[in-house]
Protein backbone atom coordinates (compact mmCIF):
# COMPACT_ATOMS: atom_id res chain seq x y z
CA UNK A 1 0.00 0.00 0.00
CA UNK A 2 1.02 3.51 -0.77
CA UNK A 3 1.09 6.48 1.87
CA UNK A 4 -1.54 7.89 0.00
CA UNK A 5 -3.73 4.71 0.53
CA UNK A 6 -2.42 4.99 3.71
CA UNK A 7 -3.43 8.24 4.88
CA UNK A 8 -7.03 7.40 3.28
CA UNK A 9 -7.41 4.36 5.46
CA UNK A 10 -6.87 5.99 8.49
CA UNK A 11 -8.81 9.23 7.31
CA UNK A 12 -11.87 7.11 6.44
CA UNK A 13 -14.33 6.68 9.66
CA UNK A 14 -14.62 2.85 8.66
CA UNK A 15 -12.45 1.33 11.10
CA UNK A 16 -14.05 -2.33 10.93
CA UNK A 17 -11.42 -2.59 7.62
CA UNK A 18 -7.49 -3.05 8.13
CA UNK A 19 -6.28 -3.11 4.51
CA UNK A 20 -6.79 -2.50 1.17
CA UNK A 21 -4.44 -3.54 -1.44
CA UNK A 22 -5.18 -5.02 -5.08
CA UNK A 23 -7.31 -8.62 -5.41
CA UNK A 24 -5.74 -11.57 -5.29
CA UNK A 25 -6.98 -14.53 -7.53
CA UNK A 26 -8.53 -15.81 -4.66
CA UNK A 27 -10.93 -13.01 -3.86
CA UNK A 28 -12.85 -13.30 -7.26
CA UNK A 29 -15.50 -15.15 -5.61
CA UNK A 30 -15.80 -12.88 -2.67
CA UNK A 31 -16.11 -9.90 -5.31
CA UNK A 32 -18.53 -11.72 -7.53
CA UNK A 33 -20.48 -12.28 -4.59
CA UNK A 34 -20.43 -8.92 -3.07
CA UNK A 35 -21.38 -7.39 -6.43
CA UNK A 36 -24.30 -9.84 -6.89
CA UNK A 37 -25.90 -8.73 -3.40
CA UNK A 38 -25.42 -4.97 -4.59
CA UNK A 39 -28.51 -5.45 -6.66
CA UNK A 40 -27.75 -2.24 -8.78
CA UNK A 41 -24.48 -3.53 -10.62
CA UNK A 42 -24.93 -5.50 -13.89
CA UNK A 43 -23.94 -9.22 -13.00
CA UNK A 44 -20.30 -10.81 -14.07
CA UNK A 45 -20.00 -14.59 -14.81
CA UNK A 46 -18.05 -15.27 -11.90
CA UNK A 47 -14.74 -16.78 -14.06
CA UNK A 48 -14.76 -12.93 -15.14
CA UNK A 49 -14.12 -12.10 -11.44
CA UNK A 50 -11.25 -14.07 -11.44
CA UNK A 51 -9.57 -13.29 -14.63
CA UNK A 52 -10.38 -9.57 -13.62
CA UNK A 53 -8.27 -10.44 -10.17
CA UNK A 54 -5.56 -11.66 -12.20
CA UNK A 55 -5.12 -9.51 -15.11
CA UNK A 56 -6.45 -6.13 -13.58
CA UNK A 57 -5.01 -6.22 -10.39
CA UNK A 58 -3.15 -3.61 -10.85
CA UNK A 59 -5.93 -1.25 -11.63
CA UNK A 60 -8.23 -2.18 -9.28
CA UNK A 61 -8.50 -2.57 -5.20
CA UNK A 62 -10.26 -4.32 -2.58
CA UNK A 63 -11.05 -3.83 1.16
CA UNK A 64 -10.56 -6.01 3.64
CA UNK A 65 -12.20 -6.71 6.89
CA UNK A 66 -9.77 -7.88 10.22
CA UNK A 67 -10.36 -11.74 9.30
CA UNK A 68 -9.10 -10.61 5.61
CA UNK A 69 -12.21 -11.10 3.56
CA UNK A 70 -13.00 -8.71 1.14
CA UNK A 71 -15.90 -6.40 1.92
CA UNK A 72 -15.61 -3.65 -0.87
CA UNK A 73 -13.78 -3.60 -4.44
CA UNK A 74 -12.91 -1.30 -7.10
CA UNK A 75 -12.07 -2.63 -10.51
CA UNK A 76 -10.78 -0.41 -13.25
CA UNK A 77 -8.42 -0.77 -16.28
CA UNK A 78 -6.66 1.85 -18.25
CA UNK A 79 -8.30 2.32 -21.84
CA UNK A 80 -6.04 0.66 -24.35
CA UNK A 81 -6.25 3.86 -26.70
CA UNK A 82 -5.85 6.52 -24.16
CA UNK A 83 -3.99 4.70 -21.65
CA UNK A 84 -4.08 7.92 -19.16
CA UNK A 85 -7.98 7.23 -18.94
CA UNK A 86 -8.87 4.77 -15.68
CA UNK A 87 -12.11 3.16 -16.74
CA UNK A 88 -13.57 2.37 -13.22
CA UNK A 89 -15.78 -0.99 -14.64
CA UNK A 90 -17.32 -1.56 -10.80
CA UNK A 91 -17.55 -0.42 -7.33
CA UNK A 92 -18.86 -2.44 -4.68
CA UNK A 93 -19.47 -2.26 -0.76
CA UNK A 94 -20.91 -5.33 1.14
CA UNK A 95 -24.22 -4.75 2.32
CA UNK A 96 -22.91 -4.63 6.35
CA UNK A 97 -20.24 -2.24 5.54
CA UNK A 98 -22.38 0.33 3.12
CA UNK A 99 -22.90 4.26 3.87
CA UNK A 100 -19.93 4.56 5.80
CA UNK A 101 -17.71 6.28 2.92
CA UNK A 102 -15.81 3.24 1.89
CA UNK A 103 -16.85 3.41 -1.97
CA UNK A 104 -14.58 6.83 -2.09
CA UNK A 105 -12.15 5.70 -0.16
CA UNK A 106 -11.30 2.96 -2.41
CA UNK A 107 -12.49 5.08 -5.08
CA UNK A 108 -9.65 7.76 -4.17
CA UNK A 109 -7.28 5.12 -3.13
CA UNK A 110 -7.16 3.73 -6.48
CA UNK A 111 -7.01 6.93 -8.90
CA UNK A 112 -4.22 7.90 -6.07
CA UNK A 113 -2.19 4.99 -7.20
CA UNK A 114 -2.58 4.72 -10.77
CA UNK A 115 -2.04 8.63 -11.04
CA UNK A 116 1.26 7.95 -9.20
CA UNK A 117 1.95 4.39 -11.12
CA UNK A 118 0.75 4.81 -14.63
CA UNK A 119 0.17 8.78 -15.19
CA UNK A 120 -3.58 8.66 -15.30
CA UNK A 121 -5.14 11.57 -15.46
CA UNK A 122 -9.17 11.06 -15.95
CA UNK A 123 -11.17 8.92 -14.76
CA UNK A 124 -14.37 8.04 -16.83
CA UNK A 125 -17.21 5.29 -15.43
CA UNK A 126 -20.73 4.36 -17.04
CA UNK A 127 -23.76 4.89 -14.97
CA UNK A 128 -27.64 3.81 -15.70
CA UNK A 129 -29.71 7.11 -14.99
CA UNK A 130 -31.46 4.96 -11.99
CA UNK A 131 -28.24 4.60 -9.73
CA UNK A 132 -28.58 7.59 -7.80
CA UNK A 133 -25.82 6.27 -5.24
CA UNK A 134 -23.33 6.14 -8.43
CA UNK A 135 -24.11 9.38 -9.57
CA UNK A 136 -23.32 11.27 -6.13
CA UNK A 137 -20.19 9.08 -5.24
CA UNK A 138 -18.61 10.35 -8.99
CA UNK A 139 -19.75 13.66 -8.59
CA UNK A 140 -18.53 13.78 -4.91
CA UNK A 141 -14.84 12.37 -6.31
CA UNK A 142 -14.91 15.35 -8.69
CA UNK A 143 -15.66 17.88 -6.41
CA UNK A 144 -12.89 15.94 -3.84
CA UNK A 145 -10.66 16.49 -6.90
CA UNK A 146 -11.52 19.95 -8.14
CA UNK A 147 -11.93 18.29 -11.35
CA UNK A 148 -14.59 18.83 -14.19
CA UNK A 149 -17.75 16.03 -14.76
CA UNK A 150 -18.83 15.83 -18.50
CA UNK A 151 -22.07 13.44 -18.96
CA UNK A 152 -23.26 11.88 -22.29
CA UNK A 153 -24.97 8.41 -23.50
CA UNK A 154 -22.39 5.97 -24.13
CA UNK A 155 -24.43 3.06 -25.02
CA UNK A 156 -28.09 3.81 -25.81
CA UNK A 157 -30.78 1.40 -24.54
CA UNK A 158 -31.18 0.17 -27.78
CA UNK A 159 -28.01 -1.19 -27.77
CA UNK A 160 -28.44 -3.58 -25.45
CA UNK A 161 -29.75 -7.27 -26.31
CA UNK A 162 -31.82 -7.76 -22.86
CA UNK A 163 -35.41 -8.90 -23.93
CA UNK A 164 -38.25 -6.32 -22.41
CA UNK A 165 -40.65 -8.39 -20.07
CA UNK A 166 -44.19 -7.46 -20.03
CA UNK A 167 -45.01 -4.81 -17.90
CA UNK A 168 -45.62 -5.51 -13.87
CA UNK A 169 -48.28 -4.31 -12.41
CA UNK A 170 -46.70 -3.39 -9.07
CA UNK A 171 -43.09 -2.66 -10.52
CA UNK A 172 -39.79 -4.05 -9.39
CA UNK A 173 -37.57 -2.07 -7.51
CA UNK A 174 -36.83 1.44 -8.38
CA UNK A 175 -39.35 0.88 -11.42
CA UNK A 176 -42.71 2.76 -12.01
CA UNK A 177 -45.75 0.17 -12.03
CA UNK A 178 -46.64 -0.75 -16.06
CA UNK A 179 -43.40 -0.45 -17.06
CA UNK A 180 -41.59 -3.05 -18.87
CA UNK A 181 -39.14 -4.87 -17.19
CA UNK A 182 -35.60 -6.27 -17.86
CA UNK A 183 -34.42 -4.08 -20.41
CA UNK A 184 -31.24 -2.18 -19.92
CA UNK A 185 -31.25 1.26 -19.19
CA UNK A 186 -29.03 3.75 -21.21
CA UNK A 187 -25.42 3.66 -20.24
CA UNK A 188 -24.15 7.60 -19.10
CA UNK A 189 -20.57 8.11 -19.56
CA UNK A 190 -19.10 9.96 -17.02
CA UNK A 191 -15.62 11.53 -17.53
CA UNK A 192 -14.00 13.30 -14.75
CA UNK A 193 -10.16 15.12 -15.09
CA UNK A 194 -8.20 16.56 -15.22
CA UNK A 195 -7.22 14.70 -11.86
CA UNK A 196 -3.72 15.68 -10.07
CA UNK A 197 -4.84 18.96 -7.69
Amino acid sequence: MTAAQEDLVRATPSSEFITVEPPRVEDGAALWRIARDSEVLDLNSSYSYLLWCRDFSATSLVARAPDGEPIAFVTGYARPDRPTTLVVWQIAVDDEFRGRGLAGVLLDALTAKVTGDRGISEVETTITPDNTASDRLFTAYAQRHGARVEREVLFDDTLFPDEPQPPSPAGQAGQAPGQPTGAHQPEVLYRIGPLGH
